[in-house]
């Protein structure tokens, strides 16, 4: 068998697989995708990691501009046109590749708040990529994906590599994720694979209204504040550091037999003179520095809203695996439903914790301490 037949029947057989087993093709591309993910990305700062995804998007955006050039029959490469059924099936795979990463990236800077409702819209993108294929070859579909996955990238990259996390970090990885769908669709224009400078303006403008609703998002707090992630948060009845060891030490009420969970007291006992410590251990990229707070809050039930009593600000520095450590303290409290808000000067919430403050009947507590 001459080479020319071995490479007919291996396409043949390649065809014949995919018409037979079709309908799995999504989940398996949804699993492969995640699989390699979890197995090749670990940290948000990480440089292997985000080559990978830069990777991925050069990658993406070559097989958008394949597979476009395939239906359009502008494909002279015999070997691509030979292959060209598996292009949808690998931008199923590129495009679920780097929605599972951002995903684990943005799930652990989103709190159960506003900013998940950015990372709902990342998890719906990650679940629907996988019964996109029969429309993968729409230019509008290809081009919005993308520079979602795009923006997504730059907006947490440009912290990463400039140490700086602000408004005008995120207004240039903004730009950043919006210049390569531009450039796609000018290739696509100049090549004519566009068919009309009226279509290819509404590219355009579909892609700048994406634009335009992410910046909403972001004035709104939707995003969660990456590459900024919890670690740790909770309430104590003590804190204090350790210099020498470069520790904090804990001390929360000691649990029942029955509380196996308890670590820190999510219902303080609280007499006059007591203090409410609460500690909070934020994760930020090697070389990042930043001011974050603690936004203390009683709920009001008279006037049925959440009253912030104090905001206390200090500084946090990157590259600890466990996060940049540090605790604010309240005396003087009401009893009632608290919660503290750990925020940046923007005001984007890193986490939450509620917490609840009630009257102590014991004249000493047993209390048990822990290290961190």
């Amino acid at each position: 068998m001459s080479v020319i037949d071995n490479l007919r029947d291996k396409v043949y057989n390649s065809r014949a697989f995919v018409q037979k087993h079709q309908r799995f093709l999504p989940l398996i591309s949804f699993f492969a995708g995640f699989i390699w993910d979890s197995l090749t990305i670990t940290r948000i700062d990480e440089v292997s990691d985000n080559l990978i995804i830069g990777l991925y998007l050069v990658l993406l955006a070559g097989l958008i501009i394949l597979t476009l050039k395939s239906e359009q029959n502008r494909l002279e490469n015999s070997i691509l046109l030979k292959y060209s059924h598996w292009f949808p099936s690998g931008i199923q795979f590129f495009l679920g590749g780097l929605f599972s990463a951002y995903v684990v990236f943005y799930f652990k800077s989103a709190s159960f708040t506003k900013t998940s409702i950015f990372l709902g819209l990342l998890i719906l993108l990650l679940i629907g990529n996988e019964f996109l294929k029969n429309k993968l070859t729409n230019t509008y579909l290809l081009i919005s994906l993308y520079f979602l996955a795009a923006f997504s990238f730059f907006i947490f990259f440009i912290p990463v590599i400039t140490g700086y996390m602000n408004i005008f970090t995120f207004i240039a990885g903004s730009l950043a994720g919006l210049l390569p769908p531009f450039l796609i669709l000018y290739y696509l224009y100049r090549l004519n694979m566009i068919s009309s400078k009226r279509t290819y303006q509404r590219h355009l403008a579909l892609v700048g209204g994406i634009f335009i609703i992410m910046i909403i998002f972001h004035s709104l707090n939707w995003i969660p504040p990456v590459p900024l992630a919890i670690k740790d948060v909770g309430i104590y009845h003590h804190a204090s550091k350790n210099d020498s060891t470069n520790t904090y030490i804990l001390k929360h009420e000691k649990p029942k037999w029955y509380q196996f969970f308890k670590n820190d007291d999510s219902v303080f006992h609280y007499q006059e003179n007591d203090t409410v410590f609460c500690f909070a251990s934020v994760f930020a990229p090697t070389r990042l520095t930043k001011k974050i707070a603690h936004k203390w809050q009683y709920y009001s039930e008279t006037r049925n809203e959440w009253i912030v009593t104090d905001r206390t600000v200090y500084h946090l520095t990157g590259g600890r695996d466990g996060g940049y450590r540090g605790f604010t303290f309240k005396k003087n409290v009401e009893m009632g439903e608290w919660r503290v808000d750990i925020v940046t000067t923007e005001d984007q919430i890193l986490g939450r914790i509620n917490f609840e403050i009630v009257p102590r009947k014991k004249v000493i507590l047993e209390l048990e301490t822990i290290v961190k």
